[in-house]
């Protein structure tokens, strides 16, 4: 029995392997869930949240070159877990466009995206004795590049996306996770004991599958409060039903078969025989519809924080990106909303393929 297991899950991955849109998939899926883990290593901006502001250069186009005066700030506490959640800068960054030094002061020239020469800033960063104009530039002065430009507030965007990322992934595992718990719960009691167990779970089932899903979402926001933690709970109380319909019909077929019959015989008891024998012989549907639930709830969230009632400030999400920019589009600076929304399309059409892939592999009856 064991070696047939073996060999149907060898089939199911060499037939994986022969999907080229399931494959790219997959590989699309797994960059995105290295930058979510990495984010703050690899973004240009690490501060918690990238949220860095330098109003001068708002809506900045992508590759925009600009240089920053870096002057050292309050000394900041460092920790493993940095690399994690980011940490505050020690240095105030300043956009310029000229500097001098004036009674042994620097003083800067605020950076104008209309090239206006505005009026000399003085600073209280005192010059070392003996460094020159061109020596403090060496030392506290760098010229930064945003290769996706900057958002109204002059964060950066490619930072910003980066750590978004690792908000639609999250939310996508939490709440995928949350409806398997319910719906494989609830599901395999129904189909398995039928009866009026089977009515009572299947009319909450009905009762909720009624409900409008984004409608449900915003209430279940409201009544618990804005935030992240409350959109994993909300978008996972809502999709759970699907897993439950599903594992409901996969069990009330399965509970017939010959090996169920078998264990009955045995003496094995009732969640024995669920847990371990038809559970596990009925997953594949459940894996399948556990990815199209993936793409959804990143749809839904992306849609509750446009709306605001998902992540909030300065927490960056694809959804609330879109929301800030999107007058943007009738303009010429379109991409700020693109950028983003291109990105939700990307990592949901990723999940669908995926989902089709992994029907397509585990279909036992084809070849």
């Amino acid at each position: 029995m064991s070696h047939k297991s073996t060999s149907l899950r060898s089939l199911a991955l060499q037939k994986f392997k022969k999907n080229f849109w399931g494959v790219l998939s997959f590989a699309v899926i797994s960059f995105y869930a290295l930058i979510a883990i990495f984010a703050y290593v690899i973004a240009p901006d690490n501060t918690p949240y990238a949220n860095q502001m330098h109003i001068s250069i708002h809506s900045q186009p992508p590759g925009f070159t600009v240089n920053m005066l870096e002057l050292p700030s309050e000394k900041v506490d460092t920790n493993f877990w940095d690399w994690y959640n980011g940490k505050a800068s020690n240095k105030e960054e300043v956009p310029f466009s000229d500097l001098k030094i004036e009674n042994g002061n620097i003083a800067y020239r605020p950076f104008d995206v209309d090239g206006k020469e505005l009026p000399f800033v003085a600073t209280n960063f005192v010059v070392d004795d003996g460094m020159d104009l061109s020596g403090f530039r060496e030392s506290y002065t760098t010229e930064k590049t945003f290769l996706l430009g900057t958002d109204k507030y002059g964060r950066d965007l490619l930072s910003r996306m980066m750590i978004g990322t690792r908000i639609s992934i999250s939310i996508g595992f939490v709440a995928v996770l949350i409806s398997l718990l319910i719906g494989i719960l609830l599901g395999a009691i129904s189909g398995y004991y039928g009866g009026k167990i089977d009515a009572a779970i299947m009319w909450l089932i009905n009762v909720t599958w009624s409900i409008p899903t984004l409608l449900m979402v915003i209430a279940i926001s409201i009544a618990l409060g804005k935030g992240f933690l409350t959109v994993f709970i909300a978008v996972g109380l809502t999709m759970w039903v699907e897993v439950a319909r599903v594992v409901r019909g996969q069990m009330i077929v399965a509970k017939e078969y010959q090996y169920v019959t078998a264990a009955r015989a045995l003496g094995f008891n009732n969640f024995r025989i669920i847990s371990r024998h038809i559970l596990p012989n009925i997953m594949a549907p459940v894996i399948v519809i556990s990815a199209a639930n993936f793409a959804a709830s990143i749809l839904i969230e992306s849609g509750l924080s446009f709306l605001g009632l998902g992540a909030q400030p300065p927490m960056p999400s694809w959804g609330s990106m879109i929301k800030d920019h999107y007058q943007y589009i009738i303009l010429d600076k379109a991409y700020l909303a693109i950028v983003p929304g291109i990105a939700i399309m990307t990592l949901v059409m990723a999940f669908m393929l995926l989902g089709n892939a992994l029907r397509d592999a585990l279909d036992v009856k084809t070849n």
